[in-house]
């Protein structure tokens, strides 16, 4: 879902659906056809939580009998596919709706002429549970998006795993690497099946050169969400300082 909200007045009589997009805001509610037409555009995916309100119970979308058909490899409404069925399908062979890419917070204010530019740089990878997709130490190499998952960043220390961070659909990590391809400074580990688009350090570099007027929104919207990072880990910092200056009094 994208940061655009709609809203629909639903007959009393007719079964409503509110859907949790991943930006942690509710959508809804909306009628079974308003319902479809999401997923067919991409912005309902089959791990998507949706509310039913005939039965007061929150579920993914796969486990509704009305959209099953649509998730379906055979059924799946054409050219997209399954998402799922676009891994390791590199460039232009990447057939994903532009719609599908603004699942990713950063790329949700681009165009869709820019974000089809963009399917020429992007690699979509699966990644099982628990897969390491990031390994600490290992050389800096590219950039990802996460579709559909949920992964943690980690640090080993001292022998015993340290979560840092649980990044959600709609994220991203390992975007130092665009810059200083450097060594990675942490783990990073899928704790539930996920799709990502990669993005290597080449494909960045190319994007600078030859699309700059593309690069600049993207650059300036990973900007933002770094400087948010970096405050909220500063009110962390601050809030245990203060704890532990308390607990000494």
């Amino acid at each position: 879902m994208s940061d655009t909200k709609w809203y629909m007045d639903v007959d009393a009589d007719t079964p409503g659906y509110k859907i949790w997009g991943v930006d942690n805001v509710v959508y809804g509610p909306v009628d079974l056809p308003t319902l479809i037409a999401w997923v067919k555009d991409e912005r309902v995916t089959p791990n998507t939580w949706v509310y039913l309100q005939a039965d007061n119970h929150w579920q993914t979308a796969q486990k509704i009998s009305e959209l099953q058909m649509f998730f379906h490899p055979g059924n799946a409404p054409a050219p997209a596919g399954k998402p799922l069925s676009l891994a390791h399908a590199p460039g232009p062979a990447l057939t994903v709706k532009p719609a599908t890419l603004r699942r990713v917070k950063i790329l949700a204010g681009l165009t869709d002429a820019q974000l089809k530019r963009f399917l020429d740089l992007m690699e979509a990878v699966e990644a099982k549970q628990w897969e390491k997709i990031v390994k600490e130490g290992s050389p800096g190499d590219a950039m990802y998006l996460l579709l559909e998952g949920e992964v943690h960043v980690r640090l080993t220390i001292a022998g015993k795993d340290s979560i840092l961070a649980t990044l959600s659909a709609g994220e991203f990590f390992g975007e130092v690497a665009l810059f200083d391809h450097g060594p990675r400074s942490a783990d990073v580990v899928a704790t539930i099946d996920c799709l990502l688009l990669k993005i290597s350090t080449a494909a960045f570099q190319k994007l600078v050169q030859d699309v700059p007027e593309l690069a600049a929104p993207f650059l300036n919207a990973i900007g933002r969400t770094l400087i948010s990072r970096i405050r909220a880990d500063n009110k962390r910092y601050r809030d245990s300082i203060a704890f532990a200056r308390a607990a000494r009094r």
